[in-house]
């Protein structure tokens, strides 16, 4: 199954490549306030799908463009969570950060994930209690124990709110760390964390799908993936922390106030 997503993650790069050598000619649509959809996110949106039901006819689909399958329930043993292109605005603009998020459950737990980065050619994937790996090499989060010694990474999401409460948060943070990039793709800076490339990262009002396989690559890296608070329903909630564990305890302390 983890070959299938790899299989329909990089035939969904061969949409997005094509595309990126002219962005001008992709026809973009607002879904609401800063929040875009184009005709590319939705032509590699069926590339995944076709690959995955091609091999596994049966299984459930929730995709961001598309929604949910007719037979996505609490019954589903086995049900994708796909995002075609995580930093839409990245891409519509010619900004090389963006990335195709594939998730697999089984019986509503991440089993498989795949987070492919086809900018920088960096495929990371991880099987659930087998590790995460990029480019078939095994990473690890960053032994940092503080968030004084911390690179972390952050967004927010659509509305004045989002920014309002993210503009503390930044407040907050970024006078105890070493600094806080917002490069506006959750999937890939969760892939960054997992891979040791920065210490931390946090995000309000999320969907399943920007999280999804970025979690599992975080948690089979050795970090550890929650709510503002601390407590596990990330996934549902949207609100997220993910880190490496003592930084990710200071983390919660710094933020659970925004839960």
């Amino acid at each position: 199954m983890l070959n299938t997503a790899i299989k329909a993650a990089r035939r969904a790069a061969t949409v997005i490549n094509r595309a990126s050598f002219d962005v001008e000619r992709v026809t973009v649509t607002e879904k609401q306030h800063n929040d875009f959809v184009t005709d590319i996110d939705q032509a590699a949106e069926q590339a995944i799908i076709e690959t995955l039901l091609k091999a596994y006819p049966g299984h459930a689909i929730l995709a961001e463009e598309s929604g949910a399958s007719a037979n996505l329930n609490d019954e589903s043993e086995y049900s994708w969570i796909i995002d075609p292109l995580d930093g839409t605005i990245n891409f519509m603009h010619g900004y090389p950060n963006y990335c195709i998020s594939i998730a697999l459950q089984q019986r509503g737990v991440t089993t498989q994930a795949v987070v492919y980065d086809p900018v920088r050619n960096d495929l990371f994937t991880a099987t659930k209690g087998a590790g995460a790996f990029l480019n078939e090499k095994r990473i690890r989060v960053t032994k940092h124990d503080r968030v004084g010694n911390a690179l972390l990474s952050a967004g927010h999401g659509a509305g004045p709110r989002a920014l309002a409460d993210y503009l503390k948060m930044y407040g907050v943070m970024a006078e105890r760390c070493h600094g806080i990039r917002s490069a506006g793709a959750a999937a890939l800076e969760l892939a960054n964390v997992a891979a040791g490339r920065s210490d931390g990262f946090f995000e309000k009002g999320l969907k399943p799908w920007d999280i999804a396989a970025g979690a599992l690559l975080v948690t089979e890296a050795g970090g550890i993936v929650g709510e503002f608070n601390g407590e596990s329903d990330y996934l549902h909630k949207g609100d997220i922390i993910a880190a490496s564990p003592k930084v990710f305890g200071q983390m919660v302390t710094l933020l659970s106030p925004f839960a």
